[in-house]
């Protein structure tokens, strides 16, 4: 149950008062867990709790003065103002004129010799040090108080750390074994004169270890640390003690790993004397780094990151059938919304139950786990009608459940985690009929999608070459949308996941180690967008295979293959906005889909799927 805007106010004055008693001129929450996760367990929800905002990116800084304000990124302006509003926080919204980024309002606002609290074991290497420059900058010292939880003062019934099974990822899903993994691992180690690497990041730990969890909500991750040396690697987590785990622990067992209790991290990394470690920035937290102060410390990308980016023969083909069963399933949704019935005030009905967001999500998950393998929801789904689709990252509630009804667009972005691997959708539909407008602003996301699917490009080009492919159609018409076009997905593991992305501006906290040349074998979405305040969005997303093209004089090329088939909503779009190449484009895809999907469709289903792939 989501906190009164009194009880925010109260938390925020509660944590001024303890800031006064300890001479913290700010503190800070971040979303973060202990390992720089995007999505976080109930524990590590403090900037939830401290803020009301539910939104899975932000940073809440509270000053002793009892001011308080909130960052987040361009998802979630509409959300955070709605969720902020009455309880004295300020938004800041990230990216935009004349909002300075978090680091730099710090050194502004505080003296010099300010002390900034933290709970350091949810604050980065990155973050940290993104503030020790801007202060350096502005020609101020700055000192910091990272060694007590300030919040778990406040929170009274805060929820335990999850400890749930954890299981072993054969490898004829794997297509490798942990040990071969930790293999090349070690050559990596041994190239950048590494004697220890420190694994922070949960999806690196489970790929590499071939283990999964749930410890978080739709990540099957478990909280643990790695540490890999060149003759041993020990495992810090509480797998000791967890239930129907033993057969993980015979696992890693086999292979040598160690056992040892989950904070017990901190004192190996200090009696560590002496030694070269490696650190990746962006997920290893400043109280561990504080801990190996004694040692000579490496500081890059995790060599596990490519890795696991770059997916091995097995996974892709893994990936090729759960993107089919997935596809399957959001087909017989489809068709099932298509062919609802109204009442008489236009809202969808199912046997005579008016159908709303939360119902459709339920309907939509239900399809998913009519498939074999299937584990559950990748990500809170998003099922929006109407003015909700202009929430990027809407979820709905018991207050906000909208029914869905005709002349209106509904946005479904879901996905599903499947034995086979991670799929992440998009599909805007139409119900009933809809304005010359939207379809006209249906069709130009559309464009941007299809050119973007058939890039041919240059090995050695990155996200940010891409971009403009997806956005053009938009620019074109003054138009945008404030959010990446793709991101990286996991194998059955982080639907968001690392270093391949599409986006056209390189953010202020931007590091090398956190972009990355695409390489065939990555998989990344394609998911343009477009977000009309109070009437609807639309947003159009699939998953795409980076695959060798042709090798020539001019080096190698690459092109993608797209993973996703379910049929785009033809009565929504607009024919003459259309070329006759992007025709094509979508008329192949089409194709593709019926001819894979339609056999394993009822008769009524594939005759449906036949008329709504139709070339135009």
């Amino acid at each position: 149950m989501q906190a009164s805007k009194t009880d925010i106010k109260n938390r925020i004055k509660q944590l001024t008062q303890i800031l006064k008693e300890r001479g913290i001129d700010a503190y800070l929450v971040p979303t973060d867990d202990f390992h720089g996760s995007e999505y976080v367990g109930s524990y590590f929800k403090c900037r939830e709790f401290m803020s009301g905002f539910t939104g899975s990116a932000g940073t809440l800084v509270v000053f002793q003065d009892g001011s308080a304000g909130l960052y987040t990124d361009g998802r979630y302006f509409i959300q955070a103002r709605q969720e902020l509003s009455g309880t004295g926080i300020m938004l800041y919204k990230m990216g935009e004129p004349g909002v300075k980024p978090l680091p730099q309002l710090l050194a502004q606002k505080l003296p010099d010799g300010c002390l900034i609290g933290f709970d350091g074991r949810v604050m980065t290497v990155m973050q940290v040090t993104q503030i020790e420059n801007s202060f350096a900058q502005a020609n101020k010292t700055v000192q910091f108080s990272y060694e007590e939880d300030l919040v778990g003062l406040i929170w009274d019934e805060r929820p335990n750390l999850p400890a749930e099974p954890v299981f072993v990822l054969e490898e004829t899903y794997a297509g490798k074994s942990a040990k071969e993994k930790l293999s090349d691992i070690r050559c990596e180690m041994k190239k950048k004169g590494a004697e220890v690497l420190l694994i922070s990041a949960l999806d690196e730990i489970a790929w590499l270890l071939n283990i999964r969890s749930s410890d978080v909500d739709y990540n099957p991750v478990m909280l643990a640390y790695l540490c890999i040396e060149e003759e041993t690697c020990t495992l810090y987590s509480s797998i000791l003690e967890r239930k129907q785990s033993e057969e993980a622990v015979r696992s890693l067992k086999a292979f040598d790993v160690l056992l040892k209790p989950y904070d017990a991290v901190y004192d190996a990394m200090a009696s560590m004397r002496g030694k070269t470690i490696f650190f990746d920035k962006a997920n290893t937290n400043f109280a561990l780094l504080r801990s190996a102060t004694d040692n000579r410390l490496i500081f890059g990308c995790s060599p596990v990151t490519l890795h696991k980016a770059v997916k091995n023969d097995i996974e892709v083909a893994n990936m090729r059938l759960a993107h089919e069963k997935d596809g399957v399933a959001v087909t017989k949704y489809l068709y099932w919304l298509k062919h609802l019935p109204a009442d008489s005030k236009g809202r969808l009905t199912d046997a005579g139950e008016t159908v709303t967001e939360r119902f459709a999500a339920a309907k939509l998950d239900s399809f998913r786990r009519m498939g074999q393998h299937y584990f559950g929801q990748s990500f809170e789904p998003i099922v929006a009608a109407g003015p909700h689709g202009a929430i990027v990252h809407y979820s709905a509630d018991e207050e906000t459940d909208a029914p869905l009804t005709i002349d209106s667009f509904v946005l479904h972005d879901t996905g599903g985690q499947y034995l086979e691997g991670t799929t992440d959708i998009t599909r805007t539909v139409c119900l009933g009929s809809v304005t010359d407008e939207m379809k006209r602003h249906f069709t130009l996301v559309l464009k941007g999608h299809l050119r973007l699917m058939s890039a041919i490009f240059l090995k050695g080009v990155r996200g940010e070459n891409l971009d403009i492919l997806a956005r053009e159609p938009l620019w074109k018409e003054a138009l945008n949308f404030n959010h990446g076009t793709g991101h990286g997905v996991g194998y059955l593991l982080n639907v968001h996941e690392g270093p391949n992305h599409i986006r056209y501006r390189i953010p202020d906290t931007f590091e090398p180690s956190q972009s990355a040349e695409f390489a065939a074998g990555m998989i990344t979405s394609n998911e343009p967008g477009l977000y009309l305040q109070g009437e609807y969005g639309i947003r159009h997303e699939n998953l795409m295979l980076c695959v060798e093209h042709e090798k020539n004089e001019y080096g190698q090329f690459l092109a993608f293959e797209t993973l996703t088939l379910v049929p785009f909503d033809l009565e929504a779009i607009d024919d003459a906005l259309l070329d006759r190449e992007e025709k094509d484009m979508l008329n192949a895809y089409h194709k593709r889909v019926y001819e894979i999907i339609g056999p394993q469709l009822t008769q009524a289903e594939r005759e449906w799927l036949l008329e709504v792939t139709a070339a135009i």
